[in-house]
């Protein structure tokens, strides 16, 4: 497989260098990804300034954008050859539930799938993760088996994976997304000349987390897998809103 890795960590996480050293040896890797961390970033797109890109010695592409930036650059003319797949991660840290809005992770992921090409996304499970290969273990697996059974066109996969050992896990569960509850308020601070600064709150705790959700699977020690649609229409609600705003 030619396979375009990616993340929102930054193009020297330890999440991607993991994740590239166990694709290599078995699949075409070019790897184009942010020159900084740029978690949160979701799907933004860089069109007020130039974007600058370098290549390190070893060929990876760090790009002073988003994570979206990044696979559009790749995927529309920085890199000469096509590619098959878009893989994005390993993210140190969930994407569960509400996270995939803001996920640049989940973004990189969703921009191969815009232009045409199969995704995933893989996330670690843990603050600071310390099983980096039983993610990259999982993300093998899951490649190998979209290249001998490929999924429908508009599928994004978001897979959270536990930070455990390989051995650990209590096997692979498709979910669906839970949520969270509302987030923690702003934390407001002075900068040393003694203006406010703000600080966005942490995530809301779990809850829709129960059985068949990610979050519930993940507690469980079992890989989370996602199949994830872009299309945001409420499909249910076309017809009571059509009624609805019919005398507008």
């Amino acid at each position: 497989m030619r396979i375009l890795l990616s993340n929102d960590d930054g193009c020297t996480a330890p999440g991607l260098r993991c994740l590239a050293e166990h694709l290599r040896p078995l699949h075409s890797l070019e790897i184009v990804a942010p020159d900084r961390n740029r978690s949160g970033a979701s799907n933004s797109l860089t069109i007020l300034n130039p974007i600058r890109v370098q290549r390190h010695e070893d060929g990876t592409y760090c790009v002073d954008g988003t994570p979206t930036d990044c696979v559009h650059l790749a995927l529309t003319g920085l890199l000469a050859e096509p590619k098959d797949m878009v893989v994005s991660g390993i993210n140190a840290g969930a994407n569960l539930g509400d996270d995939t809005l803001y996920s640049g992770t989940v973004a990189a992921a969703m921009e191969g799938r815009h232009l045409g090409i199969s995704a995933i996304a893989v996330s670690c499970v843990s603050v600071n993760p310390q099983h980096y290969a039983t993610a990259a273990r999982i993300t093998l697996r899951l490649i190998d088996r979209l290249q001998r059974e490929p999924l429908p066109g508009d599928t994004i996969l978001n897979v959270n994976v536990p930070d455990v050992p390989y051995e650990e896990l209590r096997g692979i569960e498709v979910t669906r997304l839970g949520n969270r509850h509302k987030s923690e308020g702003v934390i407001e601070a002075k900068d040393p000349r003694g203006r406010s600064i703000y600080w966005i709150g942490a995530s809301g705790g779990e809850h829709d987390a129960g059985p068949g959700t990610d979050f519930y699977a993940v507690q469980q020690k079992r890989v989370s897998i996602t199949p994830l649609l872009v299309d945001l229409t409420r499909h249910s609600a076309l017809e009571r809103l059509g009624a609805w705003a019919r005398d507008l």
